[in-house]
């Protein structure tokens, strides 16, 4: 399929080996290196998912600007101690591929340590809003956790809550799930580590974000266990780490600190224009959440990648460039 837009990169075709298509990711194996980990390379598109769907309109320099903001969220992360990640340093100019697909794709590789993905994506919520938010007025919990009575919608949690989901293949919805049905598909102690795990980069990086002047609602994310050269994997808890993306506006809700008000929706740095704009076609009936996706207006297009533009700039800065800075004040799989 060619790009809808001249400087989009909506899907790659590149000569490297094992090619699988996330929702908005390619990835790759990264060949050679035999005294290495085994890794892969993950291409950010411009592509956009809503409600688990791939729309056929990009984002132009989506791509770009997430895989920026998500390597500074990584290299904060190991700098704080809070747990080991896949990244491994490295951009599109140190692959095996032509020279202008090096030049088009510069600032949208992540090279990462192929890993064995755990079934389960870890949601940690600090606040009341989305699908929690709509089972909290049904039955007063949230994926089963229990939470204090008389919260409006957008409020503060008493503290994070760890609410675990299904991986759902393409085209189909992830299913949030509570923590013992968690336990039943990857096994209770793993999981008692990745809550734990998932906590605590949580609130290290909602404590981050506010400094900046960013509340992070929710956010989620993806853990794996490397696999060596030889094919090998140690699948002890400790051994696992975070992968595919961190903490960026296409995988967390982060919402203006100056603009908080409970009680109503949120103005949001996440996909908020484009869900705002498919529920207004599903309510009236031009739409019904499945695949194929309707395509998005220009305005929507600018106006949600400007709303990426401003929280990767509150939060690190100039991040157009795709990462290429470092983390101020701190130093396989494909979604």
């Amino acid at each position: 399929m060619p790009d809808p837009t001249p400087d989009a990169v909506f899907e790659t075709d590149l000569p490297l080996p094992g090619r699988r298509r996330g929702k908005v990711r390619d990835v790759y194996d990264l060949p050679g290196a035999s005294a290495s980990p085994a890794r892969v390379v993950m291409i950010a598109t411009d592509r956009v998912s809503a409600f688990d769907v791939v729309l056929p309109t990009p984002i132009a320099g989506k791509g770009r600007l997430l895989t920026g903001i998500a390597k500074r969220w990584f290299r904060w992360i190991e700098s704080e101690g809070l747990c080991a990640t896949h990244l491994v340093e490295g951009d599109a100019a140190d692959l095996p591929i032509p020279a202008d697909a090096q030049a088009r794709l510069a600032g949208r590789v992540t090279i990462g340590r192929r890993c064995r993905v755990v079934p389960i994506e870890c949601v940690v919520r600090g606040y009341l809003a989305g699908s929690g938010w709509v089972e909290y007025q049904a039955s007063g919990t949230v994926c089963g956790v229990a939470i204090p009575a008389g919260l409006a919608q957008g409020d503060r949690l008493p503290e994070p809550i760890f609410t675990p989901a299904t991986k759902a293949e393409q085209g189909a919805h992830d299913e949030n799930i509570d923590f013992d049905r968690a336990c039943a598909i990857a096994g209770g102690a793993l999981m008692e580590r990745l809550r734990a795990v998932s906590l605590s980069v949580y609130t290290g990086a909602a404590e981050y974000a506010a400094r900046r002047g960013l509340l992070l609602a929710d956010t989620k994310f993806e853990f794996g266990f490397p696999v060596d050269e030889d094919g090998g994997v140690d699948e002890r808890p400790d051994r696992a780490i975070l992968i595919d993306e961190a903490l960026t506006p296409d995988s967390s809700r982060y919402w203006p600190a100056e603009d908080w008000r409970p009680g109503r929706e949120q103005p949001s740095f996440d996909k908020q224009f484009v869900r705002d704009y498919l529920l207004g076609l599903v309510s009236t009936g031009q739409w019904n959440k499945s695949a194929p996706g309707p395509a998005l207006p220009d305005a929507i297009v600018r106006n949600t990648l400007a709303r990426y533009d401003e929280a990767g700039r509150r939060l690190f800065g100039d991040v157009a460039a795709g990462g290429a800075g470092n983390v101020q004040a701190g130093t396989e799989a494909g979604r």
